[in-house]
């Protein structure tokens, strides 16, 4: 599904809002906070400071503003008041927000205090795999190269891509088509057009690729019990190349 010119500005706004909140969490000192305070701020930010809508909570039934998935936990990490960030912990997390209609979506690894040079080693390298994938991304190009991308980066650093989960097209829902898979031939797939917007979210394991859903029906974790890494950014096809709609302030397009 493509987007006019006037409704990829709407999600720029949306995005370059979402990029704030991630500015906003960037000045909390996250050592020592449960997740569940972590939510309560984020949504209070979005709610009475950017006027905003946090689009996660009550999707899918889902009652919080944010994902907080610590160390093993690949994705979907529910909030909550036990889990307090300790020094040396790896956290992603995943935040959407909605105005005037259209949704951004984004994530980004924090480091704790104190964090091992293995774990951030694997941050840096989903950091990094992010942007292949992003970096790929232009009119005529395929889906394939994408995830061909991302996933030569991944193994080149010894690490394995997550297959269960994947980017997503977004616009006015959340999800909408086409999926992006992390992994794949380069050459295949969907053929990118411009006005195209999707996001790009690789996640990154220290050991297997395979994941367990926990009895909560939301937590996923790596099977092993090893590390997991994610980063993601709402995207768009331009005329010439790609566009990133979540951009923070703080990051240079295309590193």
């Amino acid at each position: 599904m493509t987007k006019t010119p006037q409704e990829i500005e709407l999600m720029a706004a949306s995005g370059r809002l979402l990029a704030s909140v991630f500015t906003h969490l960037d000045g909390m000192a996250l050592e020592g906070m449960t997740t569940l305070e972590i939510d309560a701020r984020v949504e209070t930010f979005i709610v009475d400071v950017l006027k905003a809508r946090p689009a996660s909570k009550g999707q899918y039934g889902y009652g919080f503003v944010l994902n907080s998935s610590i160390n093993q936990v690949v994705c979907h990490g529910v909030p909550s008041a036990d889990d307090v960030l300790k020094s040396g912990d790896i956290v992603n997390l995943d935040i959407t927000l909605e105005k005037d209609g259209f949704i951004a979506d984004s994530s980004k690894t924090y480091l704790i205090g104190s964090v091992g040079p293995q774990a951030r080693r694997l941050v840096r390298t989903t950091y990094e795999a992010m942007w292949k994938g992003i970096r790929a991304v232009r009119p005529g190009a395929r889906l394939g190269d994408i995830g061909f991308a991302i996933e030569r980066h991944a193994r080149q650093a010894g690490y394995c891509v997550v297959r269960d989960y994947c980017g997503h097209g977004i616009g006015r829902e959340m999800h909408e088509e086409p999926q992006v898979l992390h992994f794949g031939r380069a050459g295949t797939g969907v053929v990118l057009r411009e006005g195209m917007t999707f996001t790009i979210e690789p996640m990154l394991n220290q050991g297997v690729r395979t994941v367990l859903t926990e009895d909560d029906g939301w937590t996923v974790v790596t099977s092993d019990g090893k590390l997991s890494a994610q980063f993601e950014h709402t995207v768009a096809v331009t005329r010439d190349g790609v566009r990133v709609l979540t951009l923070r302030p703080d990051e240079t397009p295309g590193r």
